[in-house]
């Protein structure tokens, strides 16, 4: 008799979405389950706590497979991404060592920063490289571009590699409007139109650049650098097939060079919205072929997040970041070494940098699956939702009169700003999170002498030198830790670096919870902090602070026992250093009638208190 299986999930009863909301809503006890559970998104939608078949059975993402238009799931029949590393060398003989070194290491893609004049110098920088193995990719001032379009394809005609070449040169004139405000100064679409009939004959030369990570490393949201990048390509397309070129040729010498931020999720399905988009934007165009309709997309990892203090920690944001474009099936991907913020790349970073790709693919095997993220009720809703965000974008732009138009009167620069602002608020008052830098930080690191230039003006990692000063009406430069960083290296410089007592008294559990908020309140700018296992009186604290030295004395107890610690603690202290309650009391505004200025809680903006606090303590 043949032995019954039986099926585990018959044992369980199905669950519908009201009931399961109805459980949830008794559970919070009569709070809010909109305010307390559903989050409100930067990308201008709402996310749900938990989503169902039922939420995605309506979309049209999921009516095609990898490789099918509209390309949801992938432009390939694979994953393998290309690991690409940036190549800062100061002359041509350098950089081609660099390159022979690091292909032999797993590099598949060359990032190559240099101006190049002639085919000589091509062949020597090339020299000792399979081109037909590796991706080659060039980054120049956009005035160089034909020219170095002229020299390549010369090189590449000669050593009967035409068919053989896989690569771009970055040609990016809407570099000078974003960075610096001002209009670049030739006639792009005649330069376009020269550079694609100088490419004509190269079928796997990608020339003109959509550089959306320019918007990444601003601060900007993910749903504009998408919207953006959206309407960067179109200008693309607009402009070139306007003047006589095939919309298939136009559409298969784009390349996107896109950011990464830490929103693990949401990055994911950015580039799955990024493709099914620009597919259906490519088909108004009336292509001869489906397959110009592919998004052709190489990732970066951001700066804007990256820290000067605690630098490793850049490792873990970037390795996140990494495995978002992994998962979403990038052709290539940059992870930009974690030492960027505060020096040229060395040999230990670069390594690092490669060997995080390395583990997600030959330790996860990452590339052996394709669109991982299909058919997930969240991340198809993310897809969608983000999509639409995104087109809204789009077309603001477009009834503005294109991205070129837009970022010539400075409306994208300036809504991007607006947006890095923001974030810059929300970082200083930790509504959003830097490790390291505004939440836990490693409080008795310097990093002073390890800063060899300015990473946020400086520009040698993108090898070519830019300055702050210049940017007046260009996208801001600050990475979101910028103030932060200066507060402390202020703290460094200063002959004096302020010492705050922590007056631990009172109920054990508050006190010490409230002394853990504090020492991470006050080490965001530096000082040295001395924790205490608590005393008796508050004689007895403010003498052990005042033997100590102690520039602020930091009272920490309960809201209840404030009312009476608090007047008597400052009285007792009278004036010979600061005195700040840590905490919100019921009782504060009695406090503040007794002389008591200083209070630090959760809804401080931490970092102008800190700043307000230097300017007093800082000799």
């Amino acid at each position: 008799m043949a032995e019954k299986k039986e099926k585990l999930f018959d044992m369980f009863q199905g669950c519908s979405y009201d009931e399961w909301r109805a459980k949830v809503e008794a559970d919070l006890k009569g709070a809010d389950f909109n305010k307390k559970l559903v989050w409100r998104t930067n990308e201008g939608f709402n996310v749900e706590p938990v989503y169902r078949a039922e939420n995605i059975a309506d979309f049209k993402t999921l009516d095609s497979l990898p490789g099918e238009y509209p390309y949801v799931r992938g432009t390939r029949d694979n994953n393998d991404w290309l690991i690409r590393q940036e190549i800062l060398a100061e002359t041509v003989a350098d950089a081609n060592a660099v390159a022979k070194e690091i292909i032999t290491k797993g590099v598949t893609s060359l990032g190559f920063h240099l101006q190049l004049k002639d085919a000589a110098e091509i062949a020597a920088l090339l020299d000792g490289i399979d081109v037909a193995e590796y991706e080659i990719n060039f980054k120049t001032c956009p005035r160089h571009a034909v020219e170095l379009a002229k020299a390549l394809v010369d090189y590449l005609r000669s050593n009967g590699l035409m068919d053989k070449f896989r690569g771009s040169i970055d040609f990016n004139p809407m570099r000078r409007a974003l960075k610096h405000g001002m209009e670049f100064p030739g006639d792009i679409k005649s330069m376009a139109i020269e550079l694609l009939d100088v490419v004509k004959d190269v079928p796997a030369l990608r020339v003109l650049a959509v550089d959306s990570f320019m918007f990444c490393n601003a601060g900007a949201y993910i749903f504009q650098e998408l919207g953006y990048a959206l309407a960067w390509g179109a200008e693309w397309m607009t402009m070139l097939t306007e003047a006589g070129v095939k919309a298939d040729e136009v559409a298969r010498r784009i390349k996107f060079n896109m950011g990464v931020s830490s929103n693990y999720f949401m990055e994911l399905a950015k580039f799955r919205s990024a493709r099914m988009v620009w597919a259906q934007i490519v088909e108004q165009y009336n292509p001869e072929s489906k397959d110009a309709c592919k998004m052709h997309v190489h990732a970066v990892t951001s700066r804007f997040n990256q820290t000067i203090y605690d630098a490793h920690v850049n490792l873990l944001r970037s390795q996140t970041e990494t495995m978002s474009a992994a998962l979403a099936g990038v052709d290539s991907i940059t992870t930009t070494p974690f030492d960027v913020p505060y020096k040229k790349p060395d040999a230990f970073s670069e390594r690092i940098a490669r060997n995080q790709q390395f583990l997600l693919k030959e330790e996860s095997h990452l590339d052996k699956v394709i669109d991982p993220a299909g058919g997930s009720y969240y991340i198809e809703t993310l897809t969608v939702s983000l999509a639409k965000e995104a087109w809204k974008l789009f077309l603001e732009v477009e009834e503005n009169g294109g991205f070129l138009a837009c970022i010539n009167n400075g409306t994208i620069q300036k809504a991007v700003n607006e947006t890095a602002a923001k974030r810059h608020v929300d970082v200083a008052r930790r509504k959003e999170i830097l490790l390291g830098t505004n939440q836990y930080p490693n409080i008795n690191e310097t990093a002073a002498a390890k800063i060899e230039c300015d990473g946020d003006s400086c520009g040698c990692h993108h090898g070519h030198h830019e300055h702050a000063e210049d940017n007046a009406n260009g996208l801001s430069t600050k990475r979101a830790a910028s103030d932060f960083e200066a507060l402390r290296l202020a703290t460094e410089a200063a002959s004096n670096r302020p010492k705050v007592f922590m007056l631990t008294i009172g109920n054990l559990a508050m006190r010490l919870a409230r002394a853990q908020f504090s020492t991470n309140f006050f080490g965001c700018a530096g000082y040295e902090i001395i924790d205490n296992l608590g005393f008796e009186t508050v004689q007895q604290g403010v003498d052990a602070a005042l033997e100590k030295g102690a520039d602020i004395v930091v009272l920490c107890s309960s809201d209840d026992e404030y009312a009476t610690l608090a007047p008597e603690a400052f009285k007792y202290l009278d004036g010979r250093a600061m005195f700040v309650v840590a905490g919100a009391p019921a009782c504060m505004e009695d406090l503040q009638k007794e002389g008591i200025s200083d209070f630090i809680h959760v809804r401080c903006n931490v970092l102008d208190t800190l700043k307000a606090f230097n300017a007093k303590l800082l000799k």
